[in-house]
């Protein structure tokens, strides 16, 4: 089988190239300076000449707030492009695996949200993710909250960062979601492109549940530090420019769910503070 992703120089795309790598299947990850995904031409002639079977679109805006001054251009890159890229690999024959984001729903709800309850988008993000999720149906589409990984920028590295850095931390505590391991998403992703699963939306998020003040105690706590330092603060608290729901929780009703929450964090440790560096040290 092979494969290709795009956006790889991101998180999520380091991971799923070493757990493609481990199975010794053909992989060609491609970076924005390798194929603009913006670049409709570029992107169906390359897909056409490459003819993978498998393609992980992780080339996406992830920059929440800048969207909202921005979202044309994050429109682009995650609607428009997920639409050529579809158009692409039906044309090849390929399976595409297209990765959007719990901020399509409004967060208003009591429960987790499931794959076919209707998104209601409240910022300029969520709303170039329910494109991207439009362009992409007909194939599979795999839902995924609050990511951390050690190949990029993320809530863990910010707090490790942090605890080096201040003698308490406001974390906001009004904000339910599930912190996931760009780890075990990618072996996620993996075994869904090789399952007899039908195209659809699908969940990858860890079992379990959290604020990002509890996310932030618990990391507290494996650098051991004092938990007490991070002080719960309301999103009132602390206002951005794009909205955030505060139910960001994704009922995996068609897949098994990931490991629970606090168990991939505590897996994934020794790696994230390898490549933390100096910063894992607490103050």
């Amino acid at each position: 089988m092979r494969w290709l992703i795009t956006g790889g120089g991101g998180m999520l795309a380091a991971d799923v190239l070493e757990r493609i790598a481990v199975t010794g299947e053909p992989v060609l990850a491609l970076t924005r300076a390798d194929l603009d995904v913006c670049d409709p031409r570029a992107l169906r002639d390359f897909v056409c000449a490459y003819r993978p079977r498998v393609v992980v679109n992780c080339a996406a805006w992830t920059a929440v707030d800048d969207a909202e001054k921005h979202e044309d251009e994050a429109m682009t890159v995650n609607g428009r492009a997920v639409e050529v890229l579809a158009d692409a690999c039906v044309r090849a024959g390929a399976r595409l695996i297209h990765l959007s984001t719990d901020y399509v729903f409004d967060g208003n709800s009591a429960l987790p949200y499931r794959e076919d309850d209707v998104p209601n988008p409240v910022n300029a993000y969520g709303r170039s993710k329910l494109a991207g999720e439009v362009a992409a149906a007909g194939h599979y589409v795999v839902r995924t909250a609050w990511l951390y990984g050690a190949a990029g920028r993320n809530f863990v590295r910010t707090m490790i960062r942090l605890a080096g850095e201040r003698d308490t931390v406001g974390v906001v505590a009004d904000q339910r979601g599930q912190p996931t391991w760009t780890v075990d998403l990618a072996d996620y992703i993996v075994g869904l492109a090789q399952s007899d699963l039908p195209p659809g939306i699908y969940h990858g998020a860890s079992a379990g549940e959290t604020t990002w003040y509890g996310f932030a105690r618990e990391i507290f706590t494996l650098l051991g530090a004092d938990p007490d330092r991070v002080r719960p603060i309301t999103t009132a608290d602390y206002p951005m420019p794009a909205q955030r729901p505060a139910n960001s929780l994704l009922a995996c009703t068609r897949s098994e769910p990931l490991r629970p929450w606090r168990e991939a964090l505590h897996a994934a440790w020794p790696v994230l503070v390898t490549k933390a560096g100096p910063q894992c040290s607490p103050a």
